[in-house]
């Protein structure tokens, strides 16, 4: 296998690529999501109080269940995974409830919330043929294009140096950011082939490198850091609660639909096709039977992360092998914690000027799939109301003060859900064509 056909496999699915040129864009994946997976855990550990040695362990395995789910959506096992380059990682949006569960009921609670919450989810993946078919192209639209909004705020505060930082704002974050996103920018332009499929890699670099000169790089958590850890299962024992259960089970609701939106706009975006019904329902199942296993590594619930849909739509890099190794990367970083700590080491004003146009492609792609879908009168209301009310309330969080408190968990602070919601609504009520019918446009290949 020569040079040029092994890079042209990078944009194919199946094709071979050898190690070497597969790593570094799998890497790539890796650096784009990783803060990003560690976070919330990070975050539940202090607010519960989580002894420092447990919340160590903790972020060891979350790195090492987001590779797991990541190869299990490359390489399904039975009817649980999408054969997509999809990347998984520690969902966000079970983050607040999670607090709240693990601070009045206790960890132990929460995890049996979570082993049960994924199964439900993984049996709603398994029979989706009888349910997705309320899904039509324009809501699947509708939710991408809102994933792509909700996401810039995102890259905003990390390339001003991370919300809450100190030095938030600051002249050296606006500097190391903007070096970053014109280089991503400058290769993406102006860049050729495999260097231009690089481009956000050799931004991260070129930013990481650009804030270590300036001082912006901080080594020392690197300092006794044990060579190798081996991951410690059931760090908590689970405990079944009907309440968490039942509040748990509404966030993994909201977080399939956010898999339904993020792997719409993979298929849309980085495949240039339409999504079939199989691998929507396999990627749901994945989301949710994953995360049952990732409450036995004492983690909270994994998800596909948008971010790394971004990437794939703006380097066209989806071959699965070359995904993988990025997944391999992330189970090392687990066993071996000098690599984790490492990569904790990149500023968030580097992160963020990678990714602020990583997640303006999503919302590009969300573009792209309402053109497909046609603008007719009945999707510009579904499409215009739906924005307008899930983007437009959830800023005024407020308003929801008069619902219930797992109403507000659900809805109050994610727009996704509201948008999901109400196109799902608009659809179904709106005169016209409601359901589809003959063969399933979620089988239809552009």
């Amino acid at each position: 296998m020569n040079s040029n056909s092994s890079r042209e496999n990078l944009y194919t699915l199946d094709g071979r690529v050898p190690l070497m040129q597969a790593v570094p864009f799998g890497l790539q994946h890796v650096l784009a999501m990783f803060v990003s997976n560690i976070t919330p855990i990070i975050i539940l550990a202090n607010v519960v109080g989580i002894e420092t040695g447990i919340s160590a362990s903790l972020i060891q395995n979350c790195m090492i269940i987001a590779g797991i789910g990541t190869l299990i959506q490359l390489y399904p096992i039975w009817r649980i995974g999408s054969r997509l380059p999809i990347v998984m990682g520690i969902s966000f949006t079970f983050l607040s409830l999670s607090m709240f569960i693990g601070k009045t009921h206790g960890m132990g609670s929460l995890i049996g919330a979570v082993i049960v919450g994924g199964i439900v989810e993984g049996m709603l993946g398994l029979c989706a043929k009888y349910w997705l078919k309320i899904i039509q192209p324009i809501v699947a639209a509708t939710v991408v294009t809102a994933i792509g909004f909700s996401l810039l705020p995102i890259g905003a505060n990390s390339f001003a140096g991370g919300q809450g930082a100190a030095d938030f704002g600051s002249l050296n974050n606006w500097i190391v950011g903007t070096i970053t996103l014109f280089t991503c920018l400058g290769f993406q332009v102006f860049a050729k082939g495999f260097l231009r499929s690089l481009s956000v890699l050799i931004g991260l670099v070129v930013g990481y490198v650009v804030a270590a000169a300036i001082g912006m790089v901080d080594f020392v958590h690197l300092q006794d850091t044990p060579l190798v850890s081996m991951p410690k299962i059931l760090p908590f024992k689970p405990e079944f609660e009907w309440g968490p259960i039942l509040s748990i089970i509404a966030i993994y609701l909201v977080s399939a639909t956010e898999t339904i939106g993020d792997t719409s706009a993979l298929c849309s975006g980085a495949l240039k096709r339409g999504i079939h019904k199989e691998e929507m329902g396999a990627s749901i199942a994945c989301d949710g039977f994953i995360s049952s296993v990732a409450g036995l590594f004492g983690c909270t619930p994994i998800t596909s992360f948008s971010q790394n849909v971004g990437l794939a739509t703006l380097s066209g890099v989806v071959n699965r092998f070359a995904i993988a190794s990025g997944a391999i990367i992330m189970i090392l970083g687990g066993i071996f914690p000098v690599v984790g700590r490492l990569l904790t080491t990149i500023p968030q004003c580097v992160l963020g000027g990678c990714t602020i146009m990583m997640f303006g492609s999503i919302m590009f792609a969300g573009f792209s799939m309402i053109a497909k879908c046609g603008f007719s009168n009945r999707n510009m209301i579904i499409v215009s109301m739906s924005l307008s009310v899930g983007l437009g309330f959830t800023q005024a969080t407020g308003m929801f003060k008069i619902f219930p408190q797992i109403v507000q968990t659900v809805f109050a602070e994610n727009c996704v859900a509201v948008v999901f919601l109400m196109a799902i609504i608009l659809n179904l009520v709106l005169p016209g064509k409601k359901f589809i019918s003959g063969k399933d446009q979620m089988n239809k290949v552009d």
